[in-house]
């Protein structure tokens, strides 16, 4: 039986490797979403930092994919506690009345 290798489109593969630096999906979850090897959203991932030590513009594209992580962190993170604060004011709106 032959090794036979998939050839995937570089605009995939920067697809995948933009779905877990910035969206912070796990590898895991993208090999089984998407069927891919093992190892294979590793070395996307890889390549990707080696291009960015040698690229600025690579180099520019992964702190912007840092940046939007970290921000969707941020807003995840507001929107429980205006939940919560909206959940607690209706609690006591409740109690006053």
């Amino acid at each position: 039986m032959a090794n036979v290798h998939k050839v995937y489109e570089p605009e995939f593969r920067e697809m995948i490797v933009r779905l877990v630096l910035e969206e912070g999906r796990t590898i895991s979850s993208v090999n089984k979403e998407y069927n891919l090897g093992e190892g294979t959203v590793r070395s996307w991932i890889k390549r990707f930092e080696e291009e960015c030590r040698s690229n600025p513009e690579k180099q520019d594209q992964k702190e912007l994919y840092e940046e939007n992580r970290l921000l969707r962190q941020q807003l995840a993170e507001a929107k429980k506690e205006i939940d919560f604060l909206k959940k607690t004011a209706a609690f006591f709106a409740k109690e006053i009345v």
